[in-house]
């Protein structure tokens, strides 16, 4: 009997201790995820997504030997709902955080969150302001500006070095770069000269235009060299082959006609998923639709987690074994205050975008900072004295077209809105009742009274409404608790 027993228990040890060396086998063969968000940064404004101006050549590299994105896009052209719409794998007014400066709540699941429960070390370095809540997805947040540096990368390679080595890691290293105000030419190597940017369509060709974008190249490419370095320590440690780096931006660049804009140019984010030792496709393109709201999914797919049920995404995981495939029918956007009152809506297929505007009795000149920059006070004189095209004096039209419709095939720039026209009356009417079907199901809504201007549309002087907040789109409904996802 007791040899039995003994044999049992022997038997139990040795099991137990297989058991033990297969979960730690799994556990070192997760990815290691960092995430790498640049702030304020249009697709076009990369050079391997075709700028030829600019000097990009890490991430061109990232591109070169990971999968780019062409056709993603982010779920608001505006920093902490579009961030919080990361976090969360939700549209923003079903976040409970739909507005510039909003806090996550407390019932908010966020995925880095998941992946810490996983046994992954979690941490985040930089810009921070998706609200208080979400510290407890995270060991570490290195967040103090001071220490972050202007560009707000200084402590990313000091984190990598730093890391607890016996566990997987995900960083979310997102910078200051490029949002406004710009760090001084004399902080920059190789300062870019007014002469050598490109000057988007929308911006008029001046000195204010030139020096304002190529700070805000100095910036870009700031945020360039620091993914360069992050690559080589991971080399230096190692680790280079099982570590998942995805690049990305929260919105456009902080010009006029950009930056909180639904348009291509405000929504399109230069995303590249790159991990040597899974991604076979290296330097493969997809152009299939893909929304952020898609990313938290795919990363916890990524790292052989499940989904979780409030996921409005879906995973992409398919794309990167077969770039050639499709994905999703429609991406969905979303502006609400960010400095100014807004409402629109917007959905996008291959062919068209079609945008609804619930306050179009207001003008879109953009936030403070892009209305009140040199480029913006340019363009304006130019629009008083008439010397402006119309897609540059688009910022200023006031009322707005409640809705407007646009073949993104023929027209990338959105110029010229069809949805008055009896020869898109059926492309009209299918992408309205999608949209109309999208905000049902995940519980939108027009509230009567909007947060307000905080500041002068025109001098952008601070108003005294600054500090209030109306009632948020879809909290009426419970937005934020419901889970369906909407059309796909």
């Amino acid at each position: 009997m007791n040899s039995k027993v003994n044999v049992w228990l022997l038997a139990s040890v040795v099991m137990s201790g297989l058991f033990n060396v297969t979960l730690a086998q799994v556990k070192s063969s997760q990815p290691n995820i960092i995430m790498v968000l640049g702030d304020d940064i249009s697709q076009e404004d990369i050079g391997v997504f075709g700028n030829t101006h600019i000097r990009t050549p890490n991430i061109d590299r990232l591109a070169a030997e990971g999968v780019r994105f062409t056709n993603a896009f982010v779920t608001a052209s505006s920093c902490s709902p579009s961030r919080t719409s990361l976090l969360t794998g939700r549209y923003p007014h079903n976040t409970g955080a739909p507005e510039l400066h909003s806090e996550l709540p407390s019932h908010a699941l966020f995925f880095p969150e998941e992946l810490k429960k996983a046994g992954y070390y979690t941490a985040l370095a930089g810009k921070w302001h998706e609200g208080r809540e979400t510290t407890r997805a995270y060991d570490t947040l290195l967040t103090e500006k001071s220490a972050n540096g202007e560009g707000g990368e200084q402590q990313w390679i000091g984190l990598l070095k730093n890391r607890p080595k016996n566990k997987p890691f995900f960083f979310w290293l997102a910078s200051y770069d490029a949002h406004r105000d710009w760090s001084s030419s004399d902080q920059f190597e190789k300062p870019y000269r007014p002469e050598e940017v490109d000057i988007p369509q929308t911006l008029l060709d001046g000195p204010g235009s030139r020096g304002d974008l190529a700070s805000y190249y100095n910036e870009v490419s700031r945020l360039d060299d620091y993914l360069g370095k992050i690559r080589a320590e991971l080399e230096r440690q190692g680790i280079a082959n099982n570590t998942i780096i995805v690049f990305l931006a929260d919105n456009a660049r902080p010009f006029p006609g950009s930056k909180v804009r639904l348009y291509d140019r405000g929504l399109k984010t230069p995303l590249i998923v790159y991990w040597p030792a899974d991604v076979q496709n290296k330097g493969k393109t997809n152009a299939s639709l893909v929304s952020t709201v898609d990313l938290a999914p795919t990363l916890l797919d990524l790292a052989g987690l499940p989904q979780a049920k409030s996921f409005q995404g879906e995973s992409f995981k398919n794309l990167l074994e077969d770039p050639a495939k499709g994905f999703r029918k429609y991406v969905f956007a979303e502006h609400n205050w960010h400095d100014y009152e807004a409402l629109e809506r917007s959905v996008r297929t291959d062919s068209f975008l079609y945008i609804l505007n619930e306050r179009p009795q207001l003008n879109n000149t953009g936030a403070i900072d892009v209305n009140q920059s040199p480029a913006a006070k340019e363009l304006k004189q130019a629009w008083q004295q008439g010397h402006i095209t119309p897609l540059q004096s688009d910022v200023f039209i006031q009322p707005r077209p409640t809705e407007e419709l646009y073949d993104v095939k023929q027209d990338s720039l959105q110029k010229h809105n069809l949805a008055a026209d009896p020869a898109y009356k059926s492309q009209l009417k299918s992408l309205r009742a999608v949209l109309g079907r999208w905000r049902q199901e995940t519980g939108d809504n027009t509230p009567i009274k909007l947060t307000p201007d905080w500041y002068d549309r025109d001098t952008g002087k601070p108003l005294p409404a600054k500090g209030s907040r109306g009632e948020f789109p879809g909290a009426a409904n419970g937005a934020d608790t419901l889970n369906r996802k909407g059309p796909f």
